[in-house]
């Protein structure tokens, strides 16, 4: 992984879409190189989240009440909720190295993040044909435990990932995740038995050099 230290901003709970508007502006201001690299901590109110590839069936039931957003990141759907950490990154990619590098970055940060909090985790290649296996899962019980959508414009990421501590699982029985059926999300209150969100957000900050 390559050096590079980002600007932490911090927040609680902040309306999805509010926080798209403001993701735009921090984007706009790195693109034309007003503001360093960004990485911005948050969680959102409950909401389903889709990329533009996601099949109709993967959604969830309207009755359930939780509001379905469309978003331009990469990926499918993803659940977003309290007692769960966003990560936006707002970063200037060097000229050799696309989205897809950054994507694996982020992953092994995590990684890291997750083995000084206590449990063992990894990344996972995608095999040929199959659904991009983008995301963080445990070594021990191979569930998901973080999930990751990006994309690029004008050379600068933006949306980020989204990582399990303590919120509630069962919204993501209520959809399909990421596009794959077969996954088991989890989060580290299920991994561990125990989950502190400031512990957590203090070490995925240090993990991306964020301060």
């Amino acid at each position: 992984m390559r050096e590079r230290s980002l600007t932490l901003i911090q927040d609680e709970l902040v309306d999805y879409e509010k926080a798209m508007e403001r993701m735009a502006d921090l984007v706009a201001e790195r693109q034309r190189d007003a503001r360093p690299d960004t990485l911005w901590l948050l969680s959102h109110p409950s909401v389903f989240t889709v990329g533009r590839r996601t099949p109709l069936h993967h959604l969830p039931d309207p009755t359930r009440g939780i509001p379905v957003v469309e978003t331009g990141r990469g990926g499918q759907l993803t659940y977003h909720g309290p007692g769960q950490l966003v990560g936006y990154l707002i970063v200037k990619l060097g000229d050799d190295e696309g989205i897809v590098d950054y994507v694996r970055e982020v992953e092994l940060r995590l990684v890291e993040a997750l083995a000084a909090l206590g449990l063992p985790a990894e990344r996972r290649d995608t095999p040929p044909g199959s659904e991009l296996l983008t995301g963080v899962w445990t070594v021990a019980t191979g569930r998901k435990i973080v999930s990751i959508g990006m994309r690029q414009s004008r050379g600068v990421t933006s949306h980020g990932f989204a990582l399990n501590v303590d919120g509630d699982l069962e919204p993501w029985h209520w959809a399909i995740p990421c596009g794959m059926p077969e996954a088991d999300m989890t989060s580290l209150l299920r991994e561990r038995g125990s989950a502190d969100m400031n512990e957590v957000r203090a070490v995925v900050a240090k993990a991306f050099q964020a301060s």
